[in-house]
């Protein structure tokens, strides 16, 4: 158990240190370009799901941040089991990266809204006096990555967005996202390795 433990612990510590430098250094939608124009550090929040995705107001809100603590909990069971029965060691990495990830975000759902001001009008104080913007489980996710790599219009004949501005990759996401995402890619792409029938032993009956 101590690897998956060591990579959740790594995964962590980076998620938090680049959320809490961000938050603790830049105005909401503040943006630096890192690697020319398509690779740039962009500030904003969300109070929803993965990739700036909303669900449902404060109820919603709410409702998603005890799904998530019910779904690590589960996950966090089923990588214990895991280690535990001695699986694919590339599949037990895996599932540490979409625990590590999936907790990350929790944290800024259950304890910035209490540790940090609001960044609408200034740059966020980490305890502030007066308290943090927000309760318990309400906090919003920081969010950070964010590369436009393809910017363009698409055609006037193409369907429904037809002379619209496009861009790819429009979302902004964090490390945490990341790590879910590079988790789930990396079954996908061994999926036969981790699901594949094994091999039935055969049973010699002449003895």
């Amino acid at each position: 158990m101590r690897k998956p433990l060591i990579i959740v612990f790594a995964v962590l510590l980076i998620d938090q240190l680049i959320k809490i430098y961000v938050k603790t250094h830049f105005f909401l939608g503040e943006e630096v370009n890192i690697v020319g124009n398509w690779f740039t550090i962009h500030f904003t929040e969300n109070i929803g799901m993965a990739y700036g995705m909303e669900f449902g107001g404060n109820y919603g809100k709410l409702f998603l941040s005890m799904f998530r603590i019910v779904a690590v909990a589960g996950i966090g069971w089923y990588l214990w089991s895991l280690t535990r029965d001695k699986e694919d060691k590339l599949y037990v990495f895996c599932i540490a990266l979409i625990f590590a990830g999936a907790i990350g975000n929790i944290i800024d759902s259950a304890f910035y809204g209490i540790l940090f001001s609001d960044s609408n009008y200034e740059i966020a104080r980490f305890m502030p006096d007066d308290g943090g913007y927000s309760s318990f489980l309400h906090g919003k996710v920081v969010d950070m990555f964010y590369f436009p790599v393809i910017k363009g219009h698409f055609p006037a004949w193409f369907p429904f967005w037809g002379t619209e501005d496009f861009i790819f990759f429009r979302p902004v996401f964090n490390f945490a996202d990341a790590s879910i995402s590079t988790g789930v890619a990396l079954i996908i792409l061994f999926q036969k390795r981790f699901f594949g029938k094994k091999p039935v032993p055969i049973v010699d009956g002449s003895n």
